[in-house]
Protein backbone atom coordinates (compact mmCIF):
# COMPACT_ATOMS: atom_id res chain seq x y z
CA UNK A 1 0.00 0.00 0.00
CA UNK A 2 0.88 3.61 -0.77
CA UNK A 3 2.47 5.65 1.74
CA UNK A 4 2.38 8.57 0.04
CA UNK A 5 -0.62 10.95 -0.27
CA UNK A 6 0.03 11.86 -4.13
CA UNK A 7 0.49 7.81 -4.86
CA UNK A 8 -2.81 7.69 -2.80
CA UNK A 9 -4.65 9.45 -4.77
CA UNK A 10 -3.38 8.01 -7.96
CA UNK A 11 -4.36 4.87 -6.92
CA UNK A 12 -8.10 6.03 -6.52
CA UNK A 13 -7.73 7.82 -10.02
CA UNK A 14 -6.80 4.23 -11.32
CA UNK A 15 -9.96 2.70 -9.52
CA UNK A 16 -11.98 5.15 -11.55
CA UNK A 17 -10.90 4.90 -14.77
CA UNK A 18 -10.34 0.82 -14.49
CA UNK A 19 -13.92 0.41 -13.84
CA UNK A 20 -14.84 3.15 -16.39
CA UNK A 21 -12.96 1.31 -19.32
CA UNK A 22 -14.32 -2.10 -17.98
CA UNK A 23 -17.75 -0.64 -18.58
CA UNK A 24 -17.20 1.06 -21.97
CA UNK A 25 -15.57 -2.28 -22.90
CA UNK A 26 -18.42 -4.32 -21.83
CA UNK A 27 -20.93 -2.20 -23.74
CA UNK A 28 -18.46 -2.53 -26.89
CA UNK A 29 -18.67 -6.80 -26.42
CA UNK A 30 -22.41 -6.60 -26.24
CA UNK A 31 -23.12 -4.32 -29.04
CA UNK A 32 -20.61 -6.90 -31.24
CA UNK A 33 -21.94 -9.84 -29.91
CA UNK A 34 -25.32 -8.49 -30.78
CA UNK A 35 -24.43 -7.71 -34.25
CA UNK A 36 -23.08 -11.38 -34.65
CA UNK A 37 -25.98 -13.17 -33.52
CA UNK A 38 -28.29 -11.25 -36.07
CA UNK A 39 -25.77 -12.05 -38.86
CA UNK A 40 -26.20 -15.36 -37.94
CA UNK A 41 -29.95 -15.69 -37.91
CA UNK A 42 -29.74 -13.81 -41.48
CA UNK A 43 -31.51 -11.07 -40.57
CA UNK A 44 -29.45 -8.85 -42.46
CA UNK A 45 -31.71 -5.65 -42.46
CA UNK A 46 -31.31 -5.93 -38.07
CA UNK A 47 -27.65 -6.60 -38.56
CA UNK A 48 -26.81 -3.32 -40.64
CA UNK A 49 -28.97 -1.61 -37.56
CA UNK A 50 -26.69 -3.32 -35.19
CA UNK A 51 -23.35 -2.65 -37.07
CA UNK A 52 -24.40 1.01 -36.73
CA UNK A 53 -24.95 0.88 -32.99
CA UNK A 54 -21.41 -1.44 -32.62
CA UNK A 55 -20.11 1.02 -34.89
CA UNK A 56 -20.90 4.11 -32.57
CA UNK A 57 -20.26 2.59 -29.53
CA UNK A 58 -16.26 1.65 -30.60
CA UNK A 59 -16.10 5.27 -31.72
CA UNK A 60 -17.17 6.41 -28.55
CA UNK A 61 -14.52 4.38 -26.41
CA UNK A 62 -12.20 5.34 -28.73
CA UNK A 63 -12.73 8.68 -28.50
CA UNK A 64 -12.87 8.49 -24.36
CA UNK A 65 -9.22 6.39 -25.04
CA UNK A 66 -10.61 2.88 -24.11
CA UNK A 67 -9.51 2.41 -27.65
CA UNK A 68 -6.80 3.12 -29.73
CA UNK A 69 -7.93 4.83 -32.73
CA UNK A 70 -6.23 2.40 -35.15
CA UNK A 71 -7.95 -0.48 -32.89
CA UNK A 72 -11.32 0.96 -33.51
CA UNK A 73 -10.99 1.49 -37.08
CA UNK A 74 -9.71 -2.40 -37.15
CA UNK A 75 -12.60 -3.58 -35.28
CA UNK A 76 -15.10 -1.30 -37.28
CA UNK A 77 -13.51 -2.83 -40.54
CA UNK A 78 -13.70 -6.39 -39.19
CA UNK A 79 -17.57 -6.34 -38.61
CA UNK A 80 -17.97 -4.32 -41.35
CA UNK A 81 -16.40 -6.93 -44.12
CA UNK A 82 -18.38 -9.51 -42.15
CA UNK A 83 -21.57 -8.18 -42.90
CA UNK A 84 -21.02 -7.05 -46.41
CA UNK A 85 -19.71 -10.94 -47.01
CA UNK A 86 -22.87 -12.53 -45.27
CA UNK A 87 -24.79 -10.54 -47.62
CA UNK A 88 -23.01 -11.14 -51.14
CA UNK A 89 -23.32 -15.15 -49.82
CA UNK A 90 -26.85 -14.81 -49.19
CA UNK A 91 -27.15 -13.40 -52.82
Amino acid sequence: MANIKSAKKRIKVIEKKTARNRRIKSIVKTAIRRFEEALVAGNFEEAKNKFRYAEKKIAQAAAKGTFHKNTASRKVARLAKRLNDAIKQAM
